[in-house]
């Protein structure tokens, strides 16, 4: 009769997969709930390993160690981690889960209440609101500052937004809302980027945002999909379509507006262009001794820095003298 060795190494294969031994058992335990419950482990969705957390009740402490495993395994091929998504935390954790929903009418009456007009003042209102409109998700900083444009849609009615971990997340009206105010607010940025798409640059966008005209939203290119769905926004206006914002910086700008800190970005008068003097151009006339000028001052610089060779040779037998003082005395004490 023959033996079977005992398992020995750092990991072992279970379903064709390279498993630590430190997350073998765990790992085992979700594989094996899965081929019951007729799911997949890998990739495996966020709402499945929801379900997983709910039917296996454990301490918190083993719950988390479950879950380290399972994305530690996601992870080492090449698969987004499932644990790390709202769904599951909200299992994990009530405490945030309470907090989240008192936080989310706050942070949507903040939102609303923002500007969508005026320069500068609407730029950064549209932006922030949907920040707001993120937040109220309970979507970590993280995963906001990681979304790009093809990750939010409205559907049915209702925001839709997809993680990169392919969590989706809805934000449906109250019930007694005769508009969703979180689909206005994200079509209202959403404008903006598609305004930018035909129109890059923010002269004339200052000039939408204080005169708005309506805007046909194309379907996203390829392109266009990819790019960060929020961006900073500098002093000027400027977004750069391909600069995300950071998590910490959304953290903080949503902070800022919950305390009531928030940056004033005051209304600028903004000056309609002069159309009956575009296109003309003034005359230059050059001075016609331009030439011999400069060239004339290219021959004296030439010169006069011709001996910076010299000065920079002795500045250097200096500082070698003063090295050479500086070690003498370090060796004598």
């Amino acid at each position: 009769m023959t033996t079977t060795p005992p398992l020995t190494g750092h990991s072992i294969s279970l379903a064709g997969l390279r498993i630590p031994e430190r997350y073998r058992h765990d790992w085992a335990l979700f594989a094996d709930w899965c081929a019951a419950a007729d799911q997949r482990p890998i990739p495996a969705a966020p709402q499945t390993l929801a379900v997983f957390v709910r039917e296996h009740p454990a301490a918190i402490a083993t719950q988390r160690r479950r879950l380290s495993a399972i994305n530690a395994v996601h992870t080492d091929h090449g698969y987004p981690p499932p644990g790390r998504t709202e769904t599951v935390r909200r299992h994990l954790d009530t405490t945030r889960g309470r907090r989240s929903d008192r936080l989310a009418p706050i942070l949507l009456r903040t939102a609303a209440a923002l500007p969508t007009e005026g320069w500068p003042s609407g730029l950064f209102g549209r932006r922030d609101a949907l920040l707001l409109v993120l937040a109220a998700t309970g979507l970590s900083f993280a995963d906001i500052a990681r979304l790009r444009r093809r990750d939010i849609r409205i559907d049915d009615g209702a925001l839709e937004v997809t993680t990169r971990a392919g969590e989706r997340i809805r934000l449906t009206p109250a019930p007694d809302a005769e508009d969703h105010l979180g689909v206005a607010i994200y079509r209202r940025w959403a404008h903006i980027q598609a305004f930018l798409d035909e129109n890059p640059g923010t002269h004339l966008l200052r000039h939408h945002l204080t005169d708005p005209v309506d805007i046909l939203a194309n379907p996203l290119t390829a392109e266009q999909g990819r790019q960060p769905l929020v961006c900073p926004i500098d002093r000027w206006g400027h977004l750069p379509h391909g600069q995300s914002m950071s998590a910490q910086s959304i953290s903080a700008l949503v902070r800022a507006h919950l305390s009531g800190r928030a940056p004033n970005r005051p209304t600028l008068p903004v000056v309609p262009p002069d159309t009956d003097e575009a296109g003309i151009e003034p005359e230059v006339v050059l001075d016609p001794d331009y030439y011999e000028r400069g060239i004339a001052a290219r021959r004296r610089d030439h010169q006069d820095l011709g001996d910076l060779a010299d000065t920079f040779d002795e500045i250097e037998q200096r500082a070698d003298a003063l090295f050479d003082d500086l070690l003498s005395v370090l060796e004598g004490l």
